[in-house]
């Protein structure tokens, strides 16, 4: 082949940025790509959390009746009954399911993350009650409201005022019965005003997480790190590999390189990704959990399971990601991008709960992975790895995601084999010419 002076590189030619800068060819699909980026990134980011109180729907929150006093006269039921019939029949908002519940399946659930908080009636609320009208009353009736850190600062905060707004209104239900019954009728000003908001609001953690937890946000924020290692590293792979083989070129400052190309197949350097990504996972995976938890310090349990499962989430996350950048090309790492960030982190219900955003992000939790990845590292790191909180279904997930990311791309490199879509690289003449075209 001649190589003339026609295949020098383009800004030989003299092309200048002001000539350029007015075709429009050049600005068109950044224009484009980036502002429906744009426009997505903050329907998605800011659509799931914008409205909770608006959008919350069935928030689970425990009622405990433990009231075992005798119902006052003219009454059916003891004052403990009669709080709790009010409390879940009379809201009709929708915005909560009241679980009614002995304390022993209460601290359970709490124990589970199954409930954001709960509110509990104790055993002598009745006798409490019953003491304010005859002068002995040594205390006041109490109600203690439960939360669950755990859950999430936000879910166990919605959960905490829902219950504690609960209790007051039935402080001031039980307060008029008080002030209008006979035996009060004489009582002093003080009293009567003591009478008319009787009940004490007690509010305290039901299942506490360490002091270095981030207020029940470090599992999240776990999460998200995992995640983020994933999808990076596997772009870092995949990107290292083909400028090793030849597929990509080098930049470095000012410097240049294309190394030769290496004829491998499709299929093959796909295999060469995904065993990379399995080994150096393991770098990741323990570097992570040095920084979090040796040197900041994060509260952790069960470090040998949560490594475990930090290197199957980081993994398949990885190899997700190669099988995205092996169906798609180019633009494999903005379609990976969508499928583990963007519509990520607005349907993990890690920060704001599932109860309290769109249906669109319910929809989307039941298989975006990080969601399913917060789960496992909630239940791991504060609902003592328990199966039933969430850690079984994180497992599950995690093997679907690693067998399917490994079937479709190892499918869509095979497919591209047998229909003869071998990857080429453009010869330095054919490279001059498009830019050429893109010139004038």
């Amino acid at each position: 082949m001649n190589h003339s002076d026609d295949t020098r590189p383009v800004a030989a030619v003299g092309a200048r940025a002001s000539a350029l800068l007015r075709r429009p060819k050049l600005w068109a699909v950044p224009t484009v790509l980036t502002g429906l980026l744009a426009l997505l990134l903050s329907l998605l980011y800011m659509g799931g959390i914008v409205d909770p109180n608006g959008r919350l729907r069935d928030l689970p929150v425990g009622i405990v009746n433990a009231d075992t006093g005798k119902p006052l006269p003219g009454r059916r039921q003891n004052v403990g009954t009669q709080v709790t019939e009010a409390v879940t029949g009379g809201d009709k908002s929708g915005k909560v399911q009241w679980r009614p519940l002995t304390q022993a399946q209460a601290q359970d659930q709490l124990s589970s993350a199954k409930i954001y908080g709960a509110l509990v009636i104790p055993a002598d609320f009745t006798d409490s009650v019953a003491a304010l009208t005859t002068g002995n009353a040594t205390v006041r009736p109490t109600i203690t409201v439960l939360t669950n850190p755990g859950m999430g600062s936000i879910g166990s905060s919605l959960a905490d005022r829902i219950s504690t707004a609960a209790a007051r209104q039935s402080s001031k239900a039980i307060g008029q019965g008080l002030t209008a019954s006979p035996a009060t009728a004489q009582a002093d000003p003080t009293t009567r005003l003591l009478l008319a908001d009787p009940v004490q609001i007690v509010n305290r953690v039901g299942h506490p997480v360490g002091e270095h937890s981030g207020l029940g946000l470090s599992a999240f924020y776990y999460t998200l790190l995992l995640v983020l290692i994933g999808f990076l590293g596997a772009n870092l792979i995949n990107t290292g590999v083909d400028t090793a083989l030849g597929y990509a070129d080098s930049e470095l400052g000012p410097w240049h390189t294309r190394r030769p190309t290496v004829p491998i197949s499709r299929t093959q350097t796909l295999l060469l990704k995904v065993v990379m990504t399995a080994v150096i996972t393991v770098l990741t995976t323990t570097l992570v959990m040095v920084a979090t938890i040796s040197i900041l310090g994060m509260d952790a349990a069960h470090i040998p399971l949560l490594w475990i499962y930090s290197y199957c989430a980081g993994l398949a996350v990885g190899l997700g990601v190669q099988a995205i950048n092996a169906a798609f090309g180019g633009i494999g790492q903005l379609v990976s991008m969508f499928v583990f960030i963007a519509l990520g982190l607005p349907s993990s219900g890690a920060t704001v709960p599932l109860q309290a955003v769109p249906g669109f992000y319910r929809f989307l939790s039941l298989f975006e992975p990080m969601r399913q990845l917060s789960d496992g590292v909630r239940a791991i790191l504060f609902f003592d790895a328990r199966a039933d909180a969430g850690l079984t279904r994180a497992w599950t997930m995690i093997a679907v995601g690693t067998v399917l990311a490994l079937v479709v791309g190892f499918a869509m490199t095979r497919f591209y084999e047998r229909r003869g879509l071998e990857r080429m690289t453009p010869q330095p003449a054919e490279a001059a010419g498009g830019a050429d075209d893109l010139a004038r």
